[in-house]
């Protein structure tokens, strides 16, 4: 039996598979974020593992005999959290998350300071984790004197199962320490933040074995011996929860945030156009991403304006709407990173007028944000990957005219998982059951029976290039 473990933003997710990968239980626990001031998001790190705890209980309660078999647990979680250890490895501040803005004074001094874009294939933005680290050392110098080790929020619940500071590739890349290419991480890069190496922890693949459980745990629990593996990042665990570890794979998320993501074979950055190039989570293979901030994030918004249901909007919405609506939204509640790198890139509505009704406004939100992924294709395009279909993850995937209209927006045919959204803690799994047997990749990582494909409707992909211009342009004069 596996465990995967999927520490989110505002839950934590286990699953327990066994060889044939059939989910045997499912655990779950939900999480709070702090916004002391505005820009602000942080998380006690002590809430995780309190989290994790109550997931596994979950598991153990459904399925004991199942669980009396656990032979290596898999650990995935939110990128470019800043978790800040002392000696005794207690947290010296609340971790500041991957959606913190406080960092962009600090993200222009260091891009003045070391070739991140060249070693680390990244801009440096406020979401990683080395601006965040400045701004410690600059606005709390006496927490920044005590830290031994700097480690990312999954690593920090693999902390607690091993005991040992590990952490994997895919995760790391997002740090801007790492150098990505040579996967290893960078004296240059860190010397620039004001750290050592002494201060990060080790790294393996995430395929591959960091430790063993603890003793301790591994009798509450009531389990023998188990592997605990390298784990990934969120977006490389969900890559691996779906099959995508190949080059040419891809993915596309529709959660809060948005990600369009595809495997590659070699380190290949286009920072112009704020793609993000990362180590994935197996050997020798890389993988590029176009995120976006606000995906489902803008239907919850409006929803929330309009004080009426997500679903009761999204009805809304012809299943195959007949033409783009004449309204126009840009999706940038939270500013956006791919393809402007604009933390403070503001959102609206374009071409109201007395006529614009509900249903307008809600297809105008679906468009703005299947727009933001055609903007992902393109920069991914530049930087010389090609994709013509992709996997579908996250809740937003649930909407059938959302899915149409994104694939006829971006040219991209979607498949859609028949066993539902696993996600990134099947992959986790996946990556526990690979540190511990003696299998290649394919056979771990197997692609999805596909429930349904949505494929681009040749009229409609025509009207929204057109539209898509519109998009645009109201980005550069509104911004």
């Amino acid at each position: 039996m596996f465990l995967g473990i999927d520490v989110g933003t505002s839950s934590v997710k286990a699953i327990l598979i066994d060889d044939a990968q059939t989910i045997l239980a499912q655990g779950h626990a939900s999480l709070t974020v702090e916004r002391p001031h505005v820009g602000w998001s942080e998380q006690d790190p002590a809430s995780w593992i309190i989290a994790c705890q109550t997931a596994i209980e979950g598991i153990r309660a459904a399925a004991p005999q199942a669980w009396a078999q656990l032979k290596a647990i898999g650990v995935s979680g939110h990128m470019h959290g800043a978790v800040l250890l002392d000696a005794t490895d207690t947290p010296l501040r609340p971790c500041i998350l991957w959606n913190d803005m406080r960092s962009s004074v600090e993200c222009t001094e260091l891009e003045a300071k070391a070739d991140f874009r060249g070693i680390g294939g990244n801009i440096v933005m406020p979401g990683f984790t080395a601006p965040k680290l400045a701004w410690v050392a600059k606005h709390e110098p006496e927490v920044f004197a005590r830290i031994a080790k700097v480690l990312l929020p999954k690593d920090y619940v693999g902390l607690w199962l091993t005991g040992d500071h590990v952490g994997d590739m895919s995760d790391a890349a997002g740090t801007l320490w790492l150098d990505v290419a040579n996967r290893k991480w960078s004296e240059p890069l860190l010397k620039a933040t004001g750290l050592s190496q002494d201060q990060m922890p080790r790294l393996v693949e995430g395929a591959e074995m960091a430790g063993a459980l603890r003793g301790a745990l591994a009798k509450e629990w009531g389990v023998g011996s188990v592997v605990v593996a390298g784990g990934a990042g969120d977006n490389a665990a969900t890559a691996c929860g779906l099959g995508v570890t190949e080059p040419g794979a891809g993915f596309l998320s529709l959660g809060t945030s948005g990600v369009l993501f595809a495997t590659t074979q070699k380190f290949a950055p286009n920072t112009e156009g704020a793609v993000h190039a990362f180590c994935h989570a197996v050997p020798d293979t890389w993988h590029q991403m176009g995120v976006i901030l606000s995906a489902t994030d803008s239907l919850n918004w409006l929803s929330e304006i309009a004080s009426r249901p997500v679903a009761e909007l999204a009805a809304m919405v012809p299943h195959k709407p007949a033409a783009p609506s004449d309204a126009l939204f840009l999706p940038y509640l939270s500013g956006e990173r791919t393809p402007h790198n604009a933390p403070f890139a503001k959102a609206g509505f374009f071409d109201l007028t007395r006529r614009t009704t509900m249903p307008d406004m809600v297809q105008a939100v679906m468009e703005g944000v299947a727009f933001a992924f055609a903007d992902c294709k393109r920069v991914l395009e530049a930087a010389g990957t090609q994709i013509d279909h992709v996997y579908l993850a996250g809740g937003g995937s649930r909407s059938d005219a959302w899915l149409n209209i994104i694939a006829s927006a971006t040219g991209l045919t979607l498949l859609k998982p028949a066993d539902g959204d696993a996600g990134a803690a099947l992959g986790a799994a996946r990556l526990g059951m690979a540190a511990s047997q003696s299998l290649t990749h394919p056979e771990i990582f197997r692609t999805p029976k596909v429930d349904k494909a949505f494929e681009p409707e040749t009229a409609l992909r025509d009207a929204y290039q057109e539209r898509y211009l519109a998009y645009q342009n109201a980005y550069q004069v509104d911004n």
